[in-house]
């Protein structure tokens, strides 16, 4: 699904920008057509993984370190051309604005303005340190902190990282933290002031000694297996909860937890814009990361039952009704799909499609039996095909 992205928020520009769903989401950003100069102060909101691509990370919303100031990827898609279940390419004007929208378009702008120079910061605190108090007072001031800034926090065998970006210099963004949470003890000294193209290799690589270049490499990487679940946080947790999990990150088998702030300018987008409905409500999405190396049975289920096993215990501290997740983090303990007939059913496809979706499941449905009614592209976790009834 190459992606049509505009620049009329930067007049700079000569042309707008297109991207291939094939292209790694760095690529996005140096793909901008400006005079010499002007593309440091662009941007495109996208996430920090290097390797993920494009039209996977769009159809899943996209979300990153400038959704707070600028709102997902998804947010800022004005057009895109797709190969429909007939083999036709369709864009914008042709699809029509149902299918628009079920792929992610959701309007808004596509290259945004931002500073030369942002601020980093990446806070290691352990539990002698108060990790657990300042994780538990973070739950209550990122949603609200200013939409410059984007504090998340990385938990990782019994450590805890806040790691910042600020659209901003470092006098300022120290100014702030020590207004809004002086707890965390930040200095002038833990800041590094860098361009924003550099604090994308920052949140990929955890350094921002690396050459931009490493953003487009692809290979070499080691094979590893992965588990991953996501929920939202919509009342912070008590402290006590994060005692007991606390506990569990002592195991051999631990996962990694990441906390991302919600709230900013894309919760402040209604819920039905486009089919990601996580907006206002929630305080911060929360996902379990398990990444191995090992090969075995053992190990595959040691790393399952820990992840399996925290997230039904946290089950009473997350949304409900129902238990929202991220797309982007695929999940088939959630359901997977069965057939009736040679089409996906509706009936039970439901059963993770709204934890993904919400409300916006039926009208995804509803576009897919518009487009594919004889559900061609389908894989576990793909929308039926769904007629609603006339209201």
């Amino acid at each position: 699904m190459p992606a049509h992205v505009s620049a009329h928020l930067a007049p700079q520009l000569a042309a707008p920008a297109w991207q291939g769903a094939a292209a790694p989401v760095h690529a996005a950003r140096q793909c901008v057509p400006a005079a010499p100069g002007v593309h440091r102060t662009l941007a495109f909101p996208a996430g920090s993984c290097p390797t993920v691509c494009l039209g996977g990370h769009l159809s899943g919303s996209g979300f990153g370190a400038l959704a707070r100031k600028y709102g997902l990827s998804a947010d800022n898609v004005v057009d895109a051309v797709v190969v429909d279940a007939d083999g036709r390419l369709q864009n914008r004007s042709t699809m029509g604005e149902d299918y628009f929208w079920a792929i992610r378009g959701g309007g808004g702008e596509s290259f945004v303005r931002v500073p030369e120079t942002v601020t980093l910061f990446s806070i290691r605190r352990s539990r002698n340190q108060s990790a657990i108090d300042l994780i538990t007072r973070w739950q209550e001031i990122s949603p609200v902190l200013p939409w410059d800034l984007y504090l998340r926090v990385v938990v990782d065998k019994q450590q805890a990282y806040f790691v910042a970006l600020f659209l901003g210099s470092c006098g300022r963004l120290h100014r702030l933290i020590r207004t809004r949470f002086p707890d965390l003890g930040m200095t002038q000294q833990d800041c590094e002031e860098v361009s924003w193209v550099q604090s994308t290799v920052f949140f990929a690589f955890d350094s921002t000694a690396m050459p931009l270049e490493v953003l487009l490499q692809r290979g070499n990487k080691r094979q590893s297996y992965v588990k991953a679940k996501s929920d939202h946080v919509q009342v912070p947790m008590p402290r006590q909860v994060w005692e007991s999990t606390w506990a569990r990150l002592e195991r051999p088998e631990a996962a990694s937890l990441m906390l991302e702030p919600y709230g900013g300018f894309m919760g402040s987008i209604s819920s039905s814009v486009t089919p990601f409905p996580h907006r206002k409500g929630n305080l911060y999405q929360l996902q379990y990361y398990s990444e191995w190396f090992e090969n075995g049975s053992a190990t595959l289920k040691k790393r399952m039952k820990w992840v399996r096993d925290l997230y039904k215990e946290l089950e009473p501290y997350v949304s409900k009704n129902p238990r929202a997740v991220y797309v982007n983090y695929r999940d088939l303990d959630l359901g997977t799909n069965k057939l009736e007939g040679n089409v996906t059913s509706y009936a039970n496809a439901r059963a993770w499609g709204e934890k993904y979706f919400k409300g916006n499941f039926e009208r995804l449905a509803a576009v897919k039996a518009m487009v594919d009614p004889e559900d061609f592209f389908r894989n576990e976790q793909s929308i039926p095909p769904h007629y609603r009834k006339p209201s």
